[in-house]
């Protein structure tokens, strides 16, 4: 009977020798196998192996950026900071932003482009009760956010603003990309309460101690939601078996959009929105 030979692992040093080495014709498979056994590996060497992927290629550097969020060393620190500073790479720029010195940061803040850089830099930056939020760089639902994990706070006024202006937004979002929090069953209408991105304006406002705010709102949302009940929108979804799934879902955030927009506080709205009229036209059309 033949005896059968156990497969042994090839050591690790041995695989980033040969990831390192580019003639050794086994880069490709070293890779694959090192990152799929790297959460397994001693610390001494996965970090012998974020130093090698980092001194590699753009796809291999773009796989250790992403690592270094939860794996970062101060010993990281010169060679990515040579990185950033010859590719600024967007994906570099997590770990810079994360894990830099402040005064790094401050230096070089204009070269932080992405989208939403400026988020996390403020929220390293704004524990300094000095440092002034440019809230034009922000989503309303940052800007919430970046307050509360500074431990500051606004006005009952500012908080009613900002929420009541991330409703008006979704009233102009298209259907599609609008995220809900609690869908509900068929039959049931959809609200502003429903949206997610103004639930989470909401637990902000909440942790900030804004429940007057909050309150005035829900006063307001059941006052949306009686009168999509009353609506000729809303019956017409109702009765018709063709809406269904996502179709009907689709539906009921338009009839919700129009009854928001209605009920919304002129000054949160511009002279280019689409008419009512036009919403309606809308949604009998589609």
């Amino acid at each position: 009977m033949q005896k059968m030979e156990r497969k042994r692992n090839t050591p690790v040093v041995k695989l980033i020798r040969n990831f390192i080495d580019k003639k050794s014709g086994k880069v490709s498979v070293s890779r694959m196998e090192i990152k799929r056994r790297f959460e397994g590996l001693d610390w001494k060497d996965q970090k012998k192996v974020l130093a090698a992927f980092l001194d590699s290629g753009v796809v291999d550097r773009e796989w250790a950026y992403k690592k270094l969020i939860v794996y970062w060393d101060k010993s990281f620190e010169p060679q990515v900071r040579k990185l950033w500073e010859t590719y600024h790479e967007p994906k570099c720029a997590w770990a810079v932003i994360r894990y830099f010195p402040l005064d790094y940061i401050k230096q070089h803040v204009d070269e932080f482009n992405e989208e939403r850089d400026y988020y996390f830099i403020s929220l390293r930056m704004a524990k300094d009760p000095n440092y002034v939020i440019d809230k034009s760089k922000l989503t309303k639902t940052d800007y919430l956010s970046l307050l509360h994990h500074s431990e500051r706070t606004i006005s009952d006024e500012e908080a009613r603003d900002t929420l009541y202006s991330i409703v008006y937004a979704c009233c102009l979002t298209e259907n599609y990309l609008i995220r809900l929090e609690h869908e509900g069953g068929k039959d049931e209408a959809i609200t502003p309460a429903d949206f997610r991105v103004v639930v989470l304006a909401i637990f902000y406002l909440l942790k900030m101690g804004k429940d007057k705010v909050v309150q005035q709102f829900e006063e307001w949302n059941q006052a949306v939601e009686d009168a999509i009940y009353d609506s000729p929108e809303f019956k017409f979804i109702k009765m018709d078996d063709y809406f269904l799934g996502y179709d009907y879902d689709m539906r009921r955030i338009a009839v919700a959009k129009i009854y928001a927009y209605l009920a919304l506080d002129e000054k949160y709205k511009q002279p280019s929105d689409p008419t009512v009229e036009k919403m309606r036209e809308d949604f009998f059309r589609d």
